[in-house]
């Protein structure tokens, strides 16, 4: 009879599932089948190869490279030796992967062989690499089963630095453990599940709201090392998948191709949106198709689980409900609730969210009795359902009141001539501040003519004084409209 494990964490998720189900499908890259007997022998192979190179309990070992099966291994390889997973963003400059790796003071760094060079070029101070290829080679040995408790840090998860320089978001065994509870209960998913992952797996909504709760109820992930709209929907057919993550961008791209309205997308359950709110238009032309597209609300520090519309809920503009294991609470700037329907602070509590950032105790995001503070503004209906409106450093006072963009932006991608929009609060020598709207739009629009359609739909303060038209908006890697450039370019 085997032993008990020791190993409470992730990177036992593996062995686990393999001792009731070895041959089930778990990953799938490339059109190549890697079952959880498989991914379980490559974890512990990782796992002994990082033993053997030095790393100790508690050391970092940080991936850098696409969605691939070697990030899924040296996860659980690192969580099976005690160590730290510490994913990189790909699309990061060599200064800004550096800066990542000496704040967390990685030992060993495990890279695709497309990043070879910027390997070699952030190899110092004793910092070990590994090529990914080389993991698929590497021989079994002895099994290696550290003690390992849910308390125990797992993962560093860098933030993206919108508003200075990143920091690492500590997240713990537990931490992931109950986020992917949270998603089992609210989506649903069951061991059948085939769920497509084509949004990078160095960011934590591809990670926690998908991939990882996937593998802990022993369905199968898809891993796509980027996102193509046909190929998303000849993978969907192919491979009859049954859930999706994406960002509104994304989803809009999948609608767009020319392949839409006829391919098969009868397979597909769940289709789950975070990062941004979705335009009514864009819910229209999924339920068009019989498709619902349910939104969401999450961040790096709750791992990232903290609203989801329920099943058959579509109310537009809505982030949905609190997540079953997480509650929320709103806040004014004084920390009172804020009165009915009206906004405040969105606060997080529960055993997804972080206990802090790495190597900064001056910056503990929680409040005094333990709330995670988000930054983010939301207000909430009589059925207890979150709206989020704004972050809080995006809004602007024009006139003594409080103008939050998003509400604006909202307004004006209804105009069936606005494509995308932004709003940014400048300097106003009467009122202080007041917006001026970055427009993407179809030919023949007008500045008079939208700032007429908002005034028919907002208070006058509200009202954007001034629109630019562009040829696209500047967002970050994850489809997030980047606030702190627009604004650099309109300043």
């Amino acid at each position: 009879m085997r032993a008990a494990m020791r190993n409470h964490g992730i990177g036992s998720w593996p062995a686990r599932q393999a001792r009731s189900r070895p041959g089930a499908a778990a990953v799938v890259h490339r059109d190549r089948t890697r079952s959880y007997a498989e991914l379980a022998g490559r974890a512990q192979a990782v796992a002994r190869l990082l033993l053997d190179l030095g790393v100790e309990r508690g050391d970092r070992v940080a991936y850098l490279g696409p969605n691939h099966p070697g990030f899924l291994a040296t996860l659980f390889g690192a969580g099976l030796a005690g160590a730290v997973f510490v994913p990189l963003n790909t699309r990061h400059s060599d200064a800004e992967l550096a800066f990542a790796l000496r704040d967390a003071d990685a030992a060993v760094l495990v890279h695709d062989p497309r990043h070879a060079a910027s390997a070699r070029a952030l190899a110092t101070g004793g910092l070990r690499t590994v090529d990914v290829a080389e993991l698929d080679g590497l021989p079994g040995g002895e099994p290696v089963d550290e003690p390992v408790d849910l308390d125990d840090l797992a993962m560093i998860l860098y933030t993206s630095g919108t508003t200075g320089r990143p920091k690492g978001a500590m997240l713990t065994h537990g931490n992931l453990t109950w986020n992917a509870l949270n998603v089992l209960v609210d989506v649903d998913i069951t061991s059948e599940e085939v769920t497509l992952v084509s949004a990078p797996l160095f960011h934590t909504a591809a990670l926690g709201m998908t991939c990882l709760p996937t593998l802990l109820k022993g369905g199968a992930v898809l891993l796509e090392e980027s996102f193509d709209p046909d190929r998303t929907l000849d993978l969907v057919e192919r491979h009859r998948v049954t859930c999706l993550f994406g960002v509104p961008t994304m989803f809009d791209a999948l609608s767009r191709s020319a392949r839409w309205a006829e391919a098969d997308l009868g397979s597909v359950r769940f289709l789950l949106c975070g990062g941004a709110p979705v335009p009514p238009d864009l819910l229209r032309r999924y339920r068009a198709r019989g498709l619902a597209i349910r939104q969401g609300y999450g961040l790096t520090e709750a791992s990232p689980s903290v609203l989801l519309q329920p099943q058959g809920d579509e109310r537009v503009g809505s982030a949905g409900a609190p997540a079953f294991f997480t509650d929320v609470r709103l806040r004014t700037p004084e920390g009172q609730p804020p009165e009915p329907g009206a906004p405040g602070e969105l606060q997080v509590r529960g055993a997804n969210v972080v206990r802090g950032y790495w190597q900064r105790p001056d910056a503990d995001p929680r409040t005094a009795d333990g709330w995670l503070r988000t930054g983010d503004v939301a207000t909430a209906d009589d059925d207890g359902h979150y709206r989020v409106v704004d972050r809080l450093k995006d809004m602007f006072i024009s006139g003594g009141e409080n103008v939050y963009p998003a509400e604006v932006e909202a307004v004006l991608r209804e105009h069936p001539g606005v494509v995308d929009a932004a709003v940014v609060g400048l300097p106003d020598p009467v009122w202080g501040e007041t917006g001026r709207a970055v427009v993407v739009a179809r030919p023949g629009v007008t500045e008079r003519e939208l700032l007429d359609f908002a005034r028919e739909r907002l208070a006058g303060y509200k009202v954007p004084k001034s629109v630019r038209f562009a040829d696209a908006l500047p967002r970050n890697p994850t489809g997030k409209l980047d606030k702190r450039a627009l604004r650099e370019q309109e300043g």
